[in-house]
C-alpha cells in the first residue's frame, strides 16, 4: 500500500525523476545545516554574548544594593553604566512580561539566559525597536530600566550564511537543471526515433550525448536495420511466390478455355478465381508497410469513399451519421484497406452491415457492425494472428478466406498508433470491429 502511493506521488517523466534526485539532497542537506546552525551555532553564540552581560548586569545591581540611598544608587549607577554602553532608568514605565516579534529565534534565547541569570529579571521588550533590549531588573530602590544595543548580546547578520547558502543552492540547482536537460535531450530524440519506428515511419536519428546513450542509439539504429531489412526481404519473397503462382494459373485457365464447353468447367473457374484472390491478399499483406505515407484527411470523407466503392460492387452497407469537417493524419489508402477488409468481412458473415466513425482530441475510431455470429470473446485475440480462420465461430461457407483481413487490419491501426478491438455489436448482436487510429 505503502509503495503504490508513493509511486504516484513520484513524478513519471525521466527529467522529473533526475530533477528530484538532483534536487531533494540538496534540500535535505540545506535543512540540515540551517537546523544544526540555528540550534548549535546561533545559540551558543547568543547565550555567550547575553552570559557576558549578565555579568555586567549583576553587578549594577549589587551597587544598587550597596548605595544608602536612591540618589546615591543612581549617581553610582551611572557612572559605571555609561562606559558600559548601558542606559539606567528608575523613572518611567518598564516591561512587563516578554516582548518579542514572532520571527526572532534569538530572543527567546536572550531572554531564558537573562531570566537565568538575574534574580530580578522582570520583564523584556525587543519588539518596540529591534535594534535595542530593554529590560526590567527588581532592586533595592524599585525596577529598574535598561536598555543596550541588541548587537551586545546577537550575532550580527546571522542570515547572512543561510541566504548565501540557499542562493548557491538554488544557482546550482539551475545550472545543473540546465545540464541535466541537455543530457536527457539525446534520450527523447531516441525514444521519439523509436516510437515513430513503431508507427511504421523511419525518421533521422543520429547517436549523441553520453557514452551509455550512444551506445543505446547505435543499438536502436542496428535494430532498424535488421527489421527493416527482414520486411524488405519478407515482402521481396511473397512478392515473388505470388509472381511465380501467378504463371501456371494463367496457363490453367487458358487450358479451361480451351475445353469442351459442353464438359462442366465452372468448378475449377471457382477454384481458380479463390486462388487469385488469395494472391492478391498475400501481396496487399507484403505491402501493408508501405502503402502511403501521413496526409492531413478528413476521416468522414475516407469512410465515405469506402462505403461508396462497397455499394458501388453491389452490397449494402449502411454509414450513420458521423463527425464532419474534421482532420486527421492518417495514411489513407492504408485506412481504406483497412476498412475494406473489415466491411468485406463483416458482408460475408452477415446480411447487415453498419459502419460508423467516432473523433475525440486523441483518436479517430472507425466502427464496423454487422449481424453475423460473431467471434467468441475468448478467440478474439486469435482472430487477429495472421492465417487464422476460426471455421467455428464465423460461417465458412459464405466465402473463401485465408486470415489475412483482419491481421492486416490490425497492423495498420498499429502503424497508427492504435489497436484494433473486437467485440460483440450492441445494435446488431454480431461483431463489433473498432478501428482505433491516434490522431
Amino acid at each position: 500500500m505503502s509503495e503504490s502511493w508513493i509511486k504516484r506521488m513520484l513524478p513519471r517523466s525521466l527529467y522529473g525523476r533526475a530533477a528530484l534526485i538532483l534536487v531533494l539532497p540538496v534540500l535535505t542537506l540545506q535543512l540540515v545545516v540551517s537546523i544544526v546552525f540555528i540550534q548549535r551555532h546561533f545559540e551558543d553564540v547568543t547565550r555567550q554574548m547575553t552570559g557576558a552581560i549578565v555579568l555586567e548586569l549583576v553587578y549594577l545591581d549589587r551597587l544598587v544594593s550597596a548605595a544608602p540611598d536612591k540618589p546615591a544608587a543612581l549617581q553610582q549607577v551611572q557612572a559605571v553604566a555609561e562606559p558600559l554602553n548601558l542606559r539606567v532608568r528608575f523613572d518611567g514605565t518598564p516591561p512587563v512580561g516578554e516582548s518579542r516579534r514572532y520571527y526572532d529565534l534569538s530572543g527567546k534565547t536572550v531572554t531564558s539566559t537573562l531570566r537565568k541569570g538575574l534574580p530580578g529579571f522582570s520583564g523584556i521588550d525587543l519588539a518596540s525597536n529591534t535594534n535595542m533590549v530593554r529590560i526590567a531588573l527588581e532592586s533595592r530602590y524599585g525596577p529598574m530600566d535598561i536598555s543596550f544595543d541588541r548587537k551586545r548580546v546577537s550575532a550580527s547578520n546571522p542570515h547572512q550564511l543561510l541566504v548565501l547558502m540557499v542562493f548557491t543552492g538554488l544557482l546550482m540547482t539551475v545550472i545543473a537543471s540546465l545540464f541535466l536537460r541537455n543530457q536527457l535531450r539525446p534520450i527523447k530524440r531516441l525514444a521519439r526515433a523509436a516510437d515513430a519506428f513503431g508507427k511504421g515511419r523511419s525518421v533521422r536519428y543520429k547517436p549523441s550525448g553520453a557514452t551509455e546513450v550512444r551506445a543505446a542509439g547505435q543499438a536502436f539504429l542496428d535494430m532498424r536495420e535488421r527489421i527493416e531489412r527482414q520486411i524488405e526481404q519478407r515482402t521481396m519473397m511473397l512478392s515473388g511466390i505470388s509472381h511465380d503462382l501467378r504463371t501456371p494459373l494463367t496457363r490453367l485457365r487458358l487450358g479451361l478455355s480451351m475445353i469442351d464447353p459442353a464438359e462442366d468447367t465452372a468448378a475449377m473457374l471457382r477454384d481458380l478465381d479463390d486462388m487469385e484472390r488469395m494472391i492478391e491478399t498475400f501481396l496487399d499483406f507484403a505491402r501493408v508497410e508501405a502503402l502511403d505515407d501521413l496526409q492531413s484527411v478528413d476521416p468522414a470523407d475516407l469512410l465515405d469513399r469506402v462505403a461508396g466503392a462497397v455499394r458501388d460492387g453491389g452490397q449494402r452497407v449502411h454509414v450513420t451519421d458521423c463527425c464532419r469537417g474534421t482532420s486527421a493524419m492518417l495514411c489513407p489508402l492504408a485506412v481504406e484497406r483497412a476498412l475494406h477488409n473489415l466491411i468485406n468481412n463483416a458482408l460475408r458473415h452477415g446480411t447487415t452491415v453498419e459502419v460508423g466513425l467516432d473523433i475525440t482530441d486523441r483518436h479517430v475510431t472507425f466502427r464496423v457492425e454487422d449481424d453475423g455470429p460473431g467471434i467468441p470473446e475468448d478467440r478474439r485475440e486469435e482472430a487477429l494472428k495472421p492465417f487464422q480462420r476460426l471455421d467455428t465461430a464465423r460461417n465458412q461457407n459464405s466465402g473463401i478466406g485465408v486470415g489475412l483481413g483482419l491481421a492486416i487490419a490490425a497492423d495498420i491501426a498499429r502503424s497508427h498508433g492504435g489497436a484494433l478491438r473486437l467485440g460483440q455489436s450492441a445494435r446488431h448482436g454480431g461483431l463489433l470491429a473498432e478501428l482505433v487510429l491516434a490522431r
